[in-house]
């Protein structure tokens, strides 16, 4: 399922955008966003067949289909020894609108929220979105400790969430149980709200283990909004489908009036949450598949990398990118970035303060969700310029 035969660059250069295949010159390998270049389980274009050939498209509930509810709360029990209400977990359309949505509901004009440092930059986005300010928290890659009093000593009394992304991309890294622990004591101290990004909580790499902040004890949980999506564990990017988890009915209640749901103004589509559904219910396999191919290629991408004078990557925990300090290269990320395409003909991330934040400042980041033909490929174009 996940050899170089089964990419289809053809239809990938179609339709494959958001700095990838169809947004490059031929000859250029996108190594950027992650998004799998693999096909999704046959499963899910079934259902969604299955459901289309009766050509009703009908209004569904406006906090999502039972089905789909019910997929996501027992999906939490059994893999994430969460106790989840399908009445308090509804669809969105994506995870980014989650953030975006979990921000909107609980913070306010003159609000701090404190983010990680480097993270996705939707978080920064979203809380601003909101207006309100993101303070920056630096996370050290790999299994460095994390300053827990330092965070504690950038908490004011108008800081109201902590954003959690775990596992943390860019790094990669997962947190560990003592580590969520600590967050979590922290914020019920402060009386704050724990969002909880966990859309990469599949790609996990042993002996690494994934721990949801919710499963922790009751008093965290009811301090947590957890998001999840599908596009990263089961290529569902482009359906634009994720999860909005409450743990309470105060929570869930405002994040509904939040959504715009109710209005039809907003809403996750009925196909998209045909297809998470049958990704959570039947297509396990699948992932677990992808996962053994995943191992394989962070340990190729991450030995060759290393491999390059002044390139040096510590092995991802979790997510499947991988990212490179080039500060020794004396250049910035922006220009290695310039280099690698223009000479080498490979594009990748630079870290860069307006996608990751200051911490990023001096690294690139690396997709691997390819093959190992394309990943060989790309690596050795890199070499090639580079040593």
């Amino acid at each position: 399922m996940f050899s170089n035969d089964s990419i289809n660059l053809s239809l990938l250069k179609q339709r494959a955008f958001n700095l990838r295949w169809a947004t490059v010159e031929d000859g250029v390998i996108p190594l950027t966003a992650a998004d799998p270049d693999f096909p999704c389980a046959p499963e899910i274009a079934e259902a969604i067949c299955s459901y289309s050939k009766d050509r009703y498209f009908s209004y569904a509930h406006p906090e999502g289909l039972p089905e789909f509810k019910e997929s996501v709360a027992n999906y939490f029990q059994r893999k994430r020894n969460v106790p989840v209400s399908p009445a308090f977990t509804f669809p969105v359309d994506s995870a980014a609108y989650g953030i975006y949505l979990t921000c909107k509901a609980f913070l306010k004009t003159g609000d701090e929220a404190i983010i990680f440092d480097p993270v996705d930059f939707l978080f920064r986005y979203s809380i601003e979105a909101v207006g309100a300010t993101a303070i920056s928290f630096s996370i050290p890659p790999g299994s460095f400790d994390v300053d827990f009093q330092h965070l504690e000593k950038q908490i004011t009394k108008n800081t109201k969430m902590i954003c959690l992304c775990n596992p943390l991309n860019p790094t990669g890294k997962v947190f560990t149980k003592q580590e969520l622990l600590q967050f979590g004591n922290i914020a019920c101290k402060h009386n704050l709200t724990i969002l909880s990004d966990e859309i990469w909580s599949d790609i996990v790499f042993e002996p690494n283990v994934f721990t949801s902040i919710a499963s922790l004890n009751q008093d965290i949980r009811n301090k947590t909004v957890t998001i999840t999506g599908f596009s990263k564990s089961y290529g569902l990017a482009g359906l634009r489908i994720g999860a909005v988890i409450a743990h309470n009915e105060s929570d869930f209640i405002r994040l509904m009036n939040a959504s715009l749901h109710n209005s039809t103004v907003h809403g996750a589509n009925i196909l998209s949450q045909i297809a998470a559904t049958t990704a959570l219910t039947k297509c396990e396999y699948w992932l677990d598949d992808f996962l053994v191919h995943l191992t394989k290629m962070r340990n190729i991408m991450v030995s060759e990398l290393n491999s390059i004078p002044n390139f040096e990557c510590i092995a991802p925990q979790g997510c499947y990118v991988a990212f490179t300090n080039i500060k020794a290269t004396q250049k910035t990320s922006q220009q290695i970035q310039d280099i690698l395409l223009n000479e080498a003909k490979v594009l990748v991330v630079p870290g860069l303060k307006q996608w990751f934040g200051d911490g990023a400042d001096g690294y690139i980041r690396t997709s691997f969700a390819t093959s190992e033909e394309i990943i060989s490929d790309a690596i050795a174009r890199i070499k090639k310029v580079m040593l």
